[in-house]
């Protein structure tokens, strides 16, 4: 399996655990401050990666120091990061992430080099030659940029996937529409599918995305499971019981296990449990990179859980 993740690359910071930031010049002790690669493309490359894909990054960063530790850590994870086109005018987008005690992450964000991708950077032989394009955050590119990518791996017989990264609040159906046809797996949040379809049922919006081209949808709902739409009808996957530490990159974690288990040849519904099960190995640690598994482990981990269910 070769993925090119294409898309949003982001260094975040994380803080944990914040309960509060504290006023003024003051100060508080904290327990652990960590940098990881992270974002709809770069945290789902980090998880691929451990999964046993052949992992190419494509992306803009920025020339600074910023990007040259993003970079540092794609490649630790065995990420090929020959695509990331760095910018010596914007700056490598970032993020802060205060952890609360019960793993929830505001979030302190800069947009940065993401939003210059075009078309110019596209690693088009690299493309061609992949197994599967997984593009996150289409809608900082602009959807006509977006669609073009897509359907040209479509033709190359390459398969689709898309995450999101704006809030729902932010969404239109027309940031997504003209790509929708060139997507075979669409991943999002629920917030998500509502935002960008401008409906206010789950079901009804996944099947406005569907009925626009898109070949499934997988919503992730948090604890309550993943919704997969097709065509078809609809199926609920539970997620695993879990001692939640930091909740950020899960749904990157989510969408490179779904991807794995679609590569290896299994059901909508085995790869949502691989993906299912991958999301609660990062959630148990901070940060998008936390865990260390890979196939055998996360595919043991969910056997079991679901023995004890």
């Amino acid at each position: 399996m070769r993925v090119v993740t294409m898309g949003v690359h982001v260094l975040d910071v994380l803080v944990r655990p914040v309960d509060a930031i504290p006023e003024g010049q003051g100060a508080t002790l904290v327990e652990d401050i960590r940098m990881t690669a992270a974002g709809t493309a770069g945290g789902t490359a980090l998880s691929l990666a451990k999964l046993g894909a052949d992992v190419l990054s494509a992306g803009a960063i920025g020339n600074d120091a910023t990007g040259d530790m993003l970079v540092q850590l794609l490649d630790r994870a065995g990420i090929d990061t020959g695509f990331l086109v760095r910018r010596i005018d914007t700056g490598t987008s970032a993020s802060v992430l205060p952890i609360r005690p019960n793993g929830d992450r505001p979030s302190l964000h800069l947009l940065g080099a993401n939003v210059t991708y075009g078309l110019d950077d596209v690693p088009w032989d690299a493309l061609a030659e992949a197994t599967h394009l997984h593009l996150g955050g289409p809608e900082l590119i602009g959807v006509d940029v977006a669609a073009r990518i897509l359907h040209f791996a479509k033709e190359h017989g390459v398969t689709t996937s898309v995450d999101l990264l704006a809030p729902g609040v932010f969404g239109s159906f027309e940031q997504i529409a003209a790509a929708l046809p060139h997507i075979d797996h669409l991943l999002p949040n629920e917030d998500q599918v509502l935002g960008f379809s401008e409906e206010d049922d789950l079901v009804a919006g996944a099947k406005k995305l569907i009925d626009a081209g898109a070949g499934l949808v997988a919503a992730t709902r948090g604890g309550d499971g993943t919704l997969l739409v097709t065509a078809e009808g609809t199926e609920t996957v539970p997620t695993f019981e879990i001692d939640i530490v930091d909740t950020t990159g899960c749904g990157d974690a989510f969408s490179a296990g779904f991807l794995r288990g679609i590569g290896l040849g299994r059901t909508p519904h085995e790869a949502a449990v691989l993906g299912n099960a991958v999301a609660a190995q990062v959630a148990q640690g901070l940060g998008s990179d936390h865990g260390d598994f890979d196939l055998a482990a996360v595919d043991a981990f969910a056997a079991a859980s679901a023995r004890r269910a």
